[in-house]
């Protein structure tokens, strides 16, 4: 996916960064540079009094420009929040596909890897670069999956509730921020797709609550299976088996779904690519 000296642009697609997180930003990038990579920052990073780094416009635009620079080899966004959907209609999704290279992002990106996938039929990477100045193991499965091509991050374990092998490609991400997309040119079409969901301060409430209007939209009919990641604020209460019996109420018991705890807000939390196929089977007992 990159090699040393490769150039990697670092972006602001969602809420601004408080002035704080510089000492984050440094770190990220001293990291960056000690495996080889060559970090280049958006010139838009930290939030005005209305959250933003920029207008959407100019969000977009500082996208755009790394899309189009042949010599970035790969963009990560490290950004959260809530504002990711503003700068759907202004990207120009046919450059993206002349000039693709791998776009990670998650929680809110989840709307802009999902619209760029749609658009383009090319995969996303549901991913936060940031995870890796949390250790040295983190970063060394990071290395070993996006510099060797290693399956390190994309190694996930998975618990059956529903089922024995799920098979397809996949879709969604964290779950509020998928549903925005509801409705819009840059909803993916579902139909024998695989939907991955997790959450951070989903509560119980609202979980039943998007589940409702996932149901509603026809989904749970479409899909071929169902993947759940971690519900961080859920799971300080509830258990995996509490969450499962939420989520049963509005599928169809022939449906496979499956749980992992590796996937979601946690800093040690592998990759799903979005637009990827996924093929896993239960494990025999």
């Amino acid at each position: 996916m990159l090699e040393i000296n490769n150039k990697v642009a670092l972006v602001v697609c969602s809420n601004g960064k408080v002035r704080e997180d510089k000492i984050k930003l440094d770190k990220l990038e001293e990291i960056l540079k000690s495996l080889g990579l060559v970090p280049v920052y958006s010139n838009y990073l930290y939030k005005d009094k209305f959250g933003r780094s920029a207008s959407a416009e100019i969000r977009s635009e500082e996208l755009m420009k790394f899309f189009s620079d042949k010599s970035i080899q790969a963009i990560f966004d490290i950004s959260g929040g809530d504002l990711s959907n503003e700068i759907l209609d202004y990207l120009d999704y046919d450059i993206i596909k002349k000039n693709i290279k791998p776009f990670f992002g998650y929680s809110d990106l989840s709307v802009v890897l999902n619209a760029i996938t749609v658009k383009t039929g090319e995969p996303t990477y549901l991913y936060q670069v940031l995870n890796i100045i949390g250790n040295e193991n983190i970063r060394d499965s990071f290395k070993k999956t996006v510099m060797y091509n290693e399956p390190d991050l994309t190694n996930i374990s998975w618990n059956f509730f529903q089922g024995e092998e799920i098979s397809g490609i996949v879709a969604g991400g964290n779950i509020r921020c998928f549903l925005k997309l509801a409705g819009t040119q840059y909803f993916p079409d579902l139909e024998n797709r695989v939907l991955f969901l997790e959450g951070l301060g989903t509560t119980v409430e609202s979980l039943i609550t998007h589940l409702t209007q996932l149901k509603q939209m026809g989904v749970f009919d479409k899909i071929s299976g169902l993947l759940l990641g971690t519900f961080t604020n859920i799971e300080k209460i509830y258990n995996k088996n509490d969450i499962y019996s939420i989520v049963k109420d509005f599928i169809d018991k022939d449906l496979p779904v499956a749980k992992t705890s590796e996937v979601g807000h946690d800093i040690n939390s592998k990759m799903i690519t979005i637009g990827g196929r996924i093929n896993i089977k239960k494990l025999s007992e």
